[in-house]
């Protein structure tokens, strides 16, 4: 099955790109439910899964908690950011690769 951007994510590419930049963002990659057929414009989150640019390192904390808050605000729903060295259960790990979308890479 193909994934896409839901339109609701590549309207906003542009700034969604800049916001990247400001936050020392390597690669950020929209996985679950925004990438396929159930997607709900009223009710689901956006999921996303990342990966920071060395530099962010110094000051990863305020990179990620200020990414998630300008991508709620920049979208106007929930956020999930999910670091892909985070990631543990293989279960959850392969669900995440087979809908990822690349949606910015530095």
């Amino acid at each position: 099955m193909g994934r896409t951007i839901h339109p609701i994510v590549a309207e906003r590419l542009h700034d969604l790109e800049a916001l990247c930049r400001r936050h020392s963002v390597r690669r950020l990659d929209l996985f679950g439910s925004a990438t396929g057929p159930q997607f709900d414009p009223a009710r689901s989150d956006l999921d996303f899964l990342l990966e920071y640019l060395p530099e962010a390192k110094e000051h990863y904390a305020d990179a990620y908690f200020g990414l998630k808050e300008d991508l709620e605000a920049l979208f106007g729903r929930k956020v999930d950011l999910v670091m892909v060295t985070a990631i543990r259960d293989p279960y959850f790990r392969e669900e995440a690769e087979e809908s990822r979308v690349q949606v910015y890479a530095a």
